[in-house]
């Protein structure tokens, strides 16, 4: 459900909306939002809690007291007193899931706390509306004249109080910035009070927004508040390769969510002895290739082939054990290799059998065999011996040449 800058429409008869780089269901009206887990739970009437949480552009929160006893309901929008003036911003979250947050942000209940005047009207929502519409021209002319005076900052977000006479420039940059003349100009053409606030380079790609690699909104534009560094190491006890460009989120630092599961591989490194050196046996030293933190298991190789071994986690504990005492096993499953003797019957003779045996020759390809016309040839010429194989060559030119004599009709030679 989106908020009433949705329903409004300027004069080409196109939604204005909130402007924040999407719609309702992934853009600005869902951007930090809370879920109230405590609102189905009965607390008695006397013990409200006065304090309500406001959010404001970019997600930005804040804590108000709601000192005239305002009947409010999440994400109404209301006037809410700030340093020289008013804004307005929409309620994220009341009750006491509100003192559970200020005590977890360490947050004083004290009388600094800012006060809610009241429940914004249609005229208060239309000014802020026509205020809002100057921050996009605001930017562009005041990055226009960062390039003029050559500052080495980067201009990400303008956002205007709701009573139009001040505006807060976030700006990141490396080293410190001198924007004393910046701001006497940005202040003499635009007629306003002008606050610069320096933000982190994450602080920036939460206000700007985006997608992350895993196909969903950034974590630092949806929900998180609390950035905590994050180093290499992370990738390293994850296995993962250290590539910046697929560590590195759109803030050009490393993701955040290289933390988020951390802490469950380092439970599972525990039991995984740390290999500083290559492990040595009979055959060679085996060098660590890979680990796999939950089935228990590291690979290895030798120097001398690219083929890894699998090996459990208890037996390469065992194998440092021994190269630390000077001893090395035979081979990564066994310390000793057990060598059965094998005794044949008869191995004397079989022996003799494969030195005189002789290899069976290749039978020639030919007709088939017929016992009945070698009878015949035999007895036309009884100087034909007895072939029963007929594989041999004189037969088969003694019949050629009685086939031939004995041929009538071949008189030519005679």
């Amino acid at each position: 459900m989106g908020c009433s800058s949705c329903g409004t429409k300027n004069k080409e008869g196109t939604t204005t909306g909130c402007q924040n780089n999407g719609g309702c269901s992934t853009g600005g009206c869902n951007k930090m939002n809370s879920f109230d887990w405590l609102s189905n739970m009965d607390f008695p009437n006397y013990d409200n809690f006065d304090i309500v949480e406001i959010k404001f552009k970019g997600g930005r929160k804040e804590f108000f007291r709601n000192i005239h006893n305002l009947e409010l309901v999440t994400g109404d929008a209301v006037v809410v007193d700030v340093p020289n003036g008013h804004h307005i911003g929409y309620v994220s979250m009341q009750g006491e899931l509100v003192r559970l947050q200020m005590q977890k942000k360490k947050v004083k209940n004290d009388d600094e706390i800012k006060a809610v005047y009241r429940v914004t009207t249609d005229k208060d929502l239309e000014k802020w509306h026509e205020v809002q519409n100057r921050e996009m021209p605001t930017m562009y002319r005041a990055r226009e004249v960062i390039q003029e005076l050559k500052l080495k900052m980067k201009l990400s977000d303008v956002e205007f109080q709701a009573d139009n006479s001040k505006a807060t420039f976030y700006y990141s940059a490396e080293e410190r910035v001198d924007f004393r003349e910046l701001i006497k100009k940005l202040a003499g053409e635009f007629k306003i009070r002008v606050e610069m606030r320096q933000i982190s380079l994450r602080q920036e790609a939460g206000r700007i927004g985006g997608i992350g690699s895993c196909g969903r909104e950034l974590c630092c534009s949806t929900w998180l508040t609390d950035f905590k560094s994050v180093s290499t190491s992370a990738a390293r006890y994850q296995n993962l390769s250290l590539n910046p460009s697929k560590l590195s989120g759109q803030c050009g630092r490393l993701k955040c969510c290289l933390n988020y599961e951390l802490d469950t591989y380092m439970e599972a490194l525990s039991g995984i002895p740390e290999v500083e050196r290559p492990i040595q046996t009979k055959r060679g030293s085996l060098t660590l290739q890979k680990t796999d933190i939950f089935r228990k298991i590291m690979w290895f190789s030798y120097s001398e082939d690219n083929i890894w071994h699998p090996v459990k986690v208890d037996r390469v504990a065992e194998i440092i054990a021994l190269n630390k005492q000077g001893e090395k096993p035979d081979t990564l499953m066994e310390d000793i290799l057990e060598i059965e003797e094998t005794v044949q019957i008869n191995s004397d003779l079989i022996k003799l059998d494969r030195k005189f045996s002789k290899p069976k020759k290749k039978k020639k390809k030919g007709g088939k065999f017929n016992p009945n016309k070698i009878k015949a040839e035999k007895g036309a010429n009884p100087a034909v011996k007895d072939n029963p194989q007929g594989n041999s060559k004189k037969p088969k030119n003694k019949k050629r040449f009685n086939k031939n004599k004995n041929n009538p009709n071949n008189n030519k030679k005679d």
